[in-house]
């Protein structure tokens, strides 16, 4: 169950209240007179299921500038009503989404912010040095640190709606980001090789543990289709365990670790390799996330969607 505050003006409120009585799966209802002095108006509360709530958006979308929607995830809800409003919603709440929380969720996500910066950073660094001691371990770390899919879900998202500014302004953070993790991870390992710590032999074929990163395949591009698509499931389900899961499965930071120190000791054929690699995943992940938020869009039932097709 989802939890809705709607300030609503006075003028409007029996209108605004009539839609919550009448669409599928919207149950507890509470209308509170004069509660609201910014904005002024009228307070209604109410409990929907997941699946009713775009339905329950697109009808009161004036609220966006006339008073205010706010969405909260109820975490426990002991109701004989609110388990009937989930009954009668069609579909399974985990198969719903939310397409104006996603949408706050992606552009959020794909911010240009001093802390991304920082954990992309860290993750390269972390996976340059798991290049040089050859160390899958700290190669599934920094997988694990990258903040980089929230922009790439960002991307498809945009690509879906066509809205070509997400597109561009995710695309500039992940090339903002990326440059900057390199350009950081690139000064570690040149002042590393002036100071004798690493050289050519440290990026030898005899590295096979983590040499995968920069020979990509089909094999990379197929993983990469499965990993968008399951991270794109993963944030519109609210499942982070299986983002995680996404995040081990790509090799996006380690092989922009991997360029960085390929880079700093002038090994060109592994720079190329890496820049491949990189490519690879993101185009991947791009092509099956959109996909994937494609299909949703248009075939998994949800309410308020099934007449707009």
């Amino acid at each position: 169950m989802l939890h809705l505050r709607l300030i609503c003006p006075a003028t409007r409120t029996e209108e605004a209240a009539t839609v919550l009585d009448e669409c599928t799966g919207v149950t507890n209802i509470v209308v509170l007179k004069g509660a609201a002095r910014e904005p002024a108006g009228d307070l209604l509360l109410c409990d929907a299921a997941r699946e009713a709530v775009n339905e329950v958006i697109a009808k009161l979308k004036w609220l966006e500038t006339e008073g205010s929607i706010a969405i909260e995830q109820v975490d426990l809800s002991l109701s004989r009503a609110a388990e009937h409003a989930v009954e009668e919603a069609p579909g399974a709440p985990d198969d719903a989404v939310v397409w104006e929380e996603f949408a706050h969720k992606v552009q959020s996500d794909s911010r240009i912010t001093w802390a991304y910066l920082a954990f992309l950073a860290i993750a390269t660094q972390l996976a340059g040095i798991a290049v040089v001691l050859n160390s899958p371990i700290l190669v599934v770390g920094a997988m694990v640190l990258g903040p980089e899919f929230g922009a790439i879900a960002a991307i498809c998202f945009g690509l879906l709606g066509l809205r070509w500014h997400l597109v561009v302004g995710a695309l500039r953070t992940l090339a903002v980001g990326f440059t900057a993790a390199i350009a950081v991870t690139f000064a570690c390992a040149y002042v590393s090789s002036l100071l004798g710590w690493i050289d050519l032999s440290s990026l030898s074929a005899d590295n096979k543990e983590v040499h995968f990163i920069v020979t990509p395949d089909k094999w990379s591009f197929i993983v990469a289709l499965l990993a968008g698509g399951a991270g794109v499931l993963s944030v519109t389900a609210g499942k982070s365990s299986a983002l995680i899961g996404v995040f081990i499965s790509v090799t996006t930071v380690p092989a922009a670790g991997y360029l960085a120190v390929a880079l700093a000791l002038g090994d060109w054929p592994e720079v190329a390799g890496s820049v491949s690699q990189l490519a690879v995943n993101i185009l991947g992940m791009v092509i099956s996330g959109t996909a994937t938020l494609l299909v949703q869009r248009r075939f998994w039932p949800q309410v308020g969607h099934r007449s707009s097709l």
